[in-house]
């Protein structure tokens, strides 16, 4: 796929295949998330790879799902995450800049994701407490979010809409993403 198309192609996964993600993958997202833009080059950022499965549902306890839509937008079982990739900061540089830092950097493993043809959905409401405990985080770095990964099992739809910003499923279960329309927030000149 072309970077535009990869762009315009991506949504938020929340229903996943049970298809395991080869390791070696998962090191190439976390490499993708490494070389992202980094303010002034500080490199705030660590990744914390997760794919064995004992461990994957105690890291699935501590995220929060799709609140516009929950329970039905959490994912049941035979359809949660294969594999996560925990963005660490580095709390020495715990400021707005490393929170760009890790924006850039997860933009950069989601899309590297879905080039590979696998799902995502970048998960911010993380119980940091509990999921710094399951996964023995040291000390010197904080989780910033916790980006869930597995091949898709349906296929969410963007759509241009004014009056609202709330994604919803409609009756056959298809994820709607409504998106602002260019024309009313392009300025030109």
């Amino acid at each position: 796929m072309q970077m535009i198309e990869l762009i315009k192609t991506r949504r938020t996964v929340r229903r996943f295949l049970p298809k395991k993600i080869s390791l070696d993958i998962l090191k190439e997202l976390a490499d993708c998330g490494r070389l992202a833009p980094s303010g002034t080059n500080r490199q705030p950022l660590a990744f914390h790879v997760v794919q064995k499965q004992e461990l994957l549902d105690p890291v699935f306890s501590t995220l929060s799902w799709a609140g516009y839509i929950a329970p039905e937008g959490i994912p049941k079982e035979g359809e949660k995450p294969v594999a996560y990739i925990v963005v660490l900061v580095r709390r020495e540089f715990m400021d707005a800049m490393a929170r760009h830092d890790a924006g850039a950097a997860i933009e950069n493993i989601i899309l590297a994701a879905w080039s590979c043809g696998i799902g995502s959905c970048w998960n911010g409401s993380v119980k940091s407490k509990e999921l710094t405990e399951i996964l023995n985080i040291p000390e010197e770095y904080c989780i910033d979010s916790v980006v869930s990964l597995g091949y898709p099992a349906e296929t969410p739809v963007v759509e241009d809409s004014e009056e609202t910003i709330r994604y919803y499923r409609d009756e056959s279960g298809i994820h709607h993403v409504p998106k602002r329309p260019l024309q009313s927030i392009l300025f030109i000149d």
